[in-house]
């Protein structure tokens, strides 16, 4: 059975939005502890173990409340607050031939993959490096790097391509992209990628072996 914050990352991807009525929908935090807030047009969705009774005081509302620092810090508790991303989405186009490698292991967004998702593979050439994997509430995403020298030189479109290629025809995938890296981001929207909100992950805290 999938989580019910895959199934609203789902039906918006396929344009059907939560009702913009400024309201907050709570849904029972991920499988490993992590809680999150997807915000969609006037409308949120906050996935946490915690009581919402607790957070009525907060004012979360789908108007941008449910993203306050307040109300971020008293859902991630000890644990970590995560970046505000956007959240976009497209459809694989199957058919993709980019190998996988084990070049770019030491790589810090191949790191960060293996540590936030599961079933990461990586592929790429020498003119960068895709990750997919499974990851908030189950659904596929996908990130992709370019080593500085290839900067502006459409590399980024290029790698994006060959990551949708890699996913199966017709299927979802998601990227989270900072709003700042305004680079990564027209690459991403030139390569077919639909905004349909934002996001922020806020993980549990880290226990020692």
């Amino acid at each position: 059975m999938s989580h019910p914050l895959l199934d609203h990352l789902l039906a918006a991807a396929r344009g059907r939005f939560p009702s913009p009525d400024g309201g907050v929908t709570f849904v029972p935090a991920l499988d490993d502890g992590t809680s999150a807030v997807v915000s969609f047009t006037a409308h949120a969705i906050v996935a946490t173990a915690l009581d919402p009774t607790s957070l009525l005081t907060l004012g979360l509302d789908g108007y941008g409340g449910a993203l306050s620092p307040p109300a971020l810090m008293k859902l991630a508790g000890d644990g970590e607050v995560g970046v505000i991303d956007v959240t976009l989405c497209a459809r694989g186009v199957g058919g993709g031939s980019l190998p996988a490698t084990d070049r770019w292991d030491d790589h810090p967004r191949v790191h960060f993959a293996r540590r936030r998702r599961v079933e990461v593979a990586v592929h790429g050439d020498e003119s960068g490096l895709v990750t997919l994997a499974r990851g908030l509430a189950g659904r596929r995403e996908m990130s992709i790097e370019t080593p500085s020298e290839h900067h502006g030189v459409g590399i980024g479109r290029h790698l994006i391509g060959e990551a949708l290629a890699l996913v199966p025809e017709g299927e979802w995938v998601f990227a989270a992209v900072s709003p700042g890296n305004a680079r990564s981001l027209r690459a991403f929207l030139a390569r077919g990628f639909v905004p349909i909100g934002s996001e922020v992950l806020l993980t549990p805290p880290r226990t020692s072996a």
